[in-house]
């Protein structure tokens, strides 16, 4: 049987592994999934429709599961998907997907979301990624594996943040930041290669000495447009796979919208029908009009 503390509010319908601990004061609302060794420490709301996997645990404050913060929501059944062996800091916001975005919110295995991350509706982020302190992604933001994100950046709604990035503390991130890859500052600039997080996830130090060279050939070099000096580096590395993992990304994101290559295959209607600004009448207290 769970150990779960007798202040904790626990639905008929959740589902709880037999070794799950829930602490005081938590709450798990209807059609949550907790697996094995997960632990609620205090406080915790799971809200609803949540798979959860094993060896997770959870800190006081943190929600999981809640309603989307998207007017096109309307109530339709979606979820939030959780791997094993995540630790969910204090006050991290997770909230269930939409049905436009595909229905789930997902996060992988081995992640550390630090106190007062932000995951919005339909967020992907993948395993063993980092992320540190007031973290705000917007919806249909991607995040993949083992890639970093510094406390305080914030992110536009379907960035991509690719494997092994690094993003900068305080970074304004509205363009896809590409695998391998550092970008920081306001907003995020690309500045180098991420070196140590490739080598922390075994990259072969041949592939990250050609990913160094492409990026001093791309970002720091004049000469050739852009396209040219890809096709020049595929040619060149044509056996290292990082290489055309980081011109695939360059290439998605300059055909994408605004730099953001996922946005371009939205599968709403909100960028074909645009929203004029109107100006709205408002009246002074002696009753003259201005326009706002």
């Amino acid at each position: 049987m769970p150990t779960i503390h007798p202040t904790a509010v626990i639905d008929p319908t959740a589902e709880l592994a037999e070794d799950v601990v829930v602490g005081p004061w938590c709450v798990v609302g209807p059609k949550v999934e907790v697996g094995a060794r997960t632990i609620l420490r205090s406080h915790v709301v799971l809200e609803g429709y949540c798979r959860i996997g094993a060896d997770n645990v959870f800190y006081p404050f943190s929600t999981m599961g809640g309603t989307p913060q998207d007017r096109k929501y309307r109530g339709e059944e979606t979820w939030c998907q959780l791997g094993d062996r995540n630790h969910i800091r204090e006050n991290v916001t997770i909230h269930r997907g939409t049905a436009v975005g595909g229905g789930v919110t997902s996060i992988g295995s081995g992640c550390l979301l630090m106190v007062g991350v932000h995951v919005a509706h339909d967020c992907a982020v993948g395993n063993d990624v980092t992320i540190a302190n007031a973290v705000l992604l917007a919806g249909h933001v991607h995040v993949e594996d083992g890639a970093t994100i510094g406390g305080g950046a914030a992110f536009h709604h379907f960035v991509t943040v690719g494997s092994c990035a690094l993003v900068g503390g305080l970074a304004r991130v509205s363009r896809d930041v590409p695998p391998y890859l550092i970008v920081e500052g306001f907003p995020a600039r690309i500045r180098g290669h991420n070196h140590i997080q490739m080598t922390r996830r075994g990259i072969a130090p041949e592939s990250i000495d050609a990913v160094r060279t492409a990026y001093r050939r791309l970002f720091c070099e004049a000469g050739a447009s852009m396209g040219v000096r890809m096709d020049e580096l595929r040619s060149e590395f044509a056996g290292v796979h990082e290489v055309h993992r980081l011109c695939d990304a360059l290439a998605a994101s300059a055909a994408g919208v605004h730099g953001r290559s996922r946005e371009a295959q939205r599968s709403d209607d909100k960028r074909s029908v645009p929203q004029m600004w109107q100006p709205q009448t408002a009246v002074r207290a002696e009753g003259a009009k201005i326009e706002q």
